[in-house]
């Protein structure tokens, strides 16, 4: 008898076992249905990242915006919505150099200032207001073309791109310098001193230079050679492979040595190669420096040779420090001396 009631309930769990196998043919169809999905999902982003890099014409031309060469800055993001501290670089750029024009180039920016409310974008209708500043809208595509930046742009897709927006401020900052001449500044750099300079570039350390402060004449041959090399040894997955790197190993080519730091503050075929403390005082390794609680008294001896003190903001993204009222950091120290508008605007009212 319990032999037979065995028997039945087996047969009459006959449908409950085919159920389960659709059930399990199911589960296995569902994850490839939503990989697929994913996959065209990231293709259409990937399509849209590329087709979406600019659609403006080759007509752009700032020649007749930018008559005389000046200091440049660059805004990769399409962001309209300047940090404290890049509008506080601008700013004293502009304090320490009233004889030069500034540019800002903002990728965001239409070309018209009415599109944007005073009220929600008040930082750039601050620096709009001072004499010696003028913002432009950034437009790769144009600026790129007839150099050899343009074959790069037309093929590189955005989306693939770790460090997107990085090393396109790398290509632009050689462009501006080849086609207009002039000072580029990294919008992390806090300008102490006025800049004279020109066919220029600093050490980082003692084999590495940095791109993060350039000055060349237009058409200058080594930024050329800088332009072949960014797209020839093009690395986009590793940081600071266009820009620090390039600088460094175009440089020993030009200087026909691998020993950098023989030059410092000298001249090697026309180019002043400036030793860290010009630009770089403190290094990326101690940057939380800038943050800390520091004597007046010495301050100032500490940067008598700097003329821009570059406070390493890429290092600064996980933690988020920001210049507080009243903290006595050194960074409140420089926004009070050196970017005054920016203190009042965008650091004492929020504190």
């Amino acid at each position: 008898m319990r032999r037979k009631g065995w028997k039945r309930r087996l047969r009459g769990g006959k449908p409950l076992l085919k159920i389960m196998k659709k059930f399990k043919k199911v589960l296995l169809i569902v994850p490839v249905f939503v990989l697929l999905c994913l996959y065209f999902l990231r293709c259409l982003c990937s399509l849209l990242a590329y087709y979406s890099k600019e659609d403006a014409s080759l007509d752009f031309d700032y020649s007749e915006l930018m008559k005389t060469p000046g200091i440049m800055f660059v805004e990769t993001t399409d962001s309209m919505e300047p940090s404290a501290l890049a509008v506080c670089s601008v700013e004293s750029a502009s304090l320490r150099n009233p004889d030069k024009p500034v540019y800002y180039f903002l990728k965001g920016f239409s070309g018209n200032l009415s599109h944007y409310p005073h009220v929600q974008y008040e930082a750039i209708h601050a620096l709009s207001l001072l004499r010696n500043v003028t913002i432009f809208p950034l437009r790769p595509k144009a600026l790129f073309w007839e150099t050899p930046l343009s074959s790069w742009y037309e093929q590189v897709n955005p989306y693939w791109e770790k460090y997107w927006t990085h090393v396109l401020a790398d290509a632009c900052r050689l462009a501006l310098l080849w086609k207009y001449g002039g000072i580029y500044l990294d919008t992390d750099i806090i300008s102490l001193k006025s800049l004279g300079l020109q066919n220029f570039l600093c050490a980082e350390g003692y084999q590495t230079a940095n791109n993060a402060a350039l000055g060349f004449e237009k058409r200058h041959e080594f930024i050329w050679e800088c332009m072949q090399d960014y797209v020839r040894n093009y690395e986009g997955r590793t940081w600071g492979y266009q820009g620090p790197a390039l600088m460094s190993r175009v440089l020993k080519r030009w200087c026909q040595s691998d020993d950098l730091s023989q030059f410092f503050n000298l001249q090697c075929k026309g180019i002043s190669y400036l030793s860290p403390n010009y630009f770089y005082p403190i290094s990326y390794t101690s940057w939380e420096s800038y943050f800390q609680h520091w004597k007046r008294s010495s301050i100032e001896p500490f940067f008598s040779q700097t003329i821009g003190a570059h406070v390493w903001n890429f290092k600064n993204v996980g933690q988020q420090k920001k210049v507080i009222a009243g903290s006595g950091t050194l960074m409140e120290y420089f926004f009070t001396q050196h970017c005054p508008v920016t203190y009042k605007l965008l650091v004492k009212r929020v504190s």
